[in-house]
């Protein structure tokens, strides 16, 4: 071999970011002039420059080169120990190349930076923001991760709570943020918060973000909620306090059939009246007929004898007037019902009306109480004390018409319409046969009026 070469010093430290040279000394040991071009080869090669990059040496002689090494602050340049070389080829004997070593140590340094993505998220019940974290130091790096804001409005719940990063890499943290208390109605509102990475010995590092947490429920719907409750309190007022017309036909109907039943009482008193004076007057004519004939006074005498029996036929009368009296309690019409021709009843138990007992249609009878009503000027339709009734104050169809406990319910009012249908004032709905049944014992119950026959009634005075 026609060179020799010496590295001054053989290793070498460099700080990452800073240079640090080394001469590499080349003797041209041969007998023939010599030019030689110098590479750098190994890890630090793209950081390493020889100047001059070449030299040309007579038979003897010594020359010498400088090998700078700039190794940047970067993860690329990793800390510790980097062997490299120097390749020197000879230009008159290539084959002749020579390679001295070296050894460069790259000292340690750390650096890390962190970023949320997105800074500022937003939601009703969470967030869901992610950190990443960043080692641009030349070292792996250990860190835990924490989370805090002010006045602890804010949970956090990260994912992973430590993370290990070598160097160049980064770790993304999962966070959830969820806030302590819900804001059900109202404006947003914005919650900082810090999420802070902690390596030991070192500072903590912060990154700030920004939590907006919406109302759960948007602010106009409180408004329409407010407004609805004080349209449906409006509503049930007017309700309550209200007295719609039908209630004024009511009055009327029940005042032409008290003016119906006016003769009725008349036409039966008389009917017992006329029963007993035929009989008087059969027994007056024949004193009639002996007058002109100048009949005795002892005949007049028994003539009026004759009459007392008559009188006694008025006592028979009278004993109607009993049966009349007897029956004055009986007050009111029967209602009939137009597709069964039979009569709405209270059914007795032992005799007496209950409350809440269902109405059903019967055979007409002219001495049954539980068959009168009375249609009352408040709208109210009696029989037996009570008032008819929509069960429960409901305005469904298939509610049961029973009776019930008079209350001044605006359940209890009804009407009887020019059509002949009666009429819930309440429901604005009709009283129905069930099923349009005819037979005994069929119930009652409302129903939207269809003018039906079971649907229509007339009211008849016994």
């Amino acid at each position: 071999m026609s060179l020799w070469t010496s590295l001054e010093p053989a290793s070498a430290t460099v700080d990452p970011g800073g240079r640090t040279t080394v001469r590499l000394r080349v003797r041209n040991t041969g007998d023939v002039v010599d030019e030689y071009r110098f590479e750098p080869v190994g890890d630090l090669a793209p950081y390493a420059r020889v100047e001059p990059p070449s030299l040309r040496l007579y038979p003897g002689t010594t020359g010498t080169v400088e090998v700078s090494f700039d190794v940047p602050r970067t993860p690329d340049a990793a800390a510790g120990p980097h062997p490299y070389a120097v390749r020197i080829t000879p230009t008159e004997h290539p084959e002749a190349t020579t390679v001295p070593e070296g050894n460069v140590t790259v000292t340690p340094f750390t650096e890390v930076r962190a970023e949320l993505v997105p800074p500022v998220v937003k939601g009703r019940l969470r967030g869901k923001p992610v950190l990443a974290v960043d080692n641009v130091g030349n070292t792996r790096v250990t860190a835990s991760l924490s989370g805090s804001d002010n006045g602890d409005q804010l949970s956090f719940d990260l994912d992973p709570g430590n993370v290990q990063i070598e160097p160049g890499r980064a770790a993304f943290v999962k966070a959830r943020l969820k806030p302590r208390e819900i804001i059900w109605f109202g404006s947003k509102q914005e919650r900082p918060y810090t999420l802070t990475v902690q390596r030991s010995g070192v500072d903590p590092l912060g990154v700030e973000g920004k939590f907006v947490q919406r109302g759960f429920l948007p602010g106009w719907l409180a408004t329409v909620l407010a407004t609805t409750v004080a349209l449906a309190v409006a509503f049930v007022v007017i309700w309550l306090t209200y007295k719609p017309d039908v209630r004024s036909l009511a009055t009327e109907k029940t005042a032409q059939a008290e003016a119906g039943a006016i003769p009725a009482p008349q036409a039966s008193a008389s009917a017992p009246l006329t029963l007993p004076s035929a009989p008087a007057s059969q027994e007056v004519k024949p004193p009639e007929q002996e007058a002109p004939g100048g009949g005795s006074s002892a005949e007049a005498g028994s003539g009026e004898k004759e009459e007392k029996p008559a009188s006694g036929g008025g006592g028979g009368g009278g004993g109607g007037g009993e049966q009349q009296a007897e029956s004055e309690p009986l007050v009111g019409d029967q209602i009939v019902g137009v597709g069964s021709d039979r009569c709405v009843t209270v059914p007795l138990k032992k005799g007496k009306a209950n409350d809440g007992t269902a109405l059903v249609i019967q055979d007409c009878d002219a001495k049954a109480a539980n068959q009168r009503w009375e249609f009352r000027g408040d709208g109210t339709v009696r029989s037996m004390g009570m008032c008819m009734d929509v069960a429960w104050a409901s305005r469904d169809d298939g509610t049961l018409i029973q009776l019930a406990r008079c209350s001044g319910n605006p359940a209890q009012t009804f009407a009887m319409s020019p059509a002949a249908d009666l009429v819930s004032v309440m429901a604005d709905k009709c009283v129905d046969a069930m099923w349009s049944g005819t037979a005994n014992g069929t119930g009652l119950h409302l129903w939207t009026c269809g003018g039906t026959p079971n649907q229509k009634w007339t009211l008849r005075t016994p």
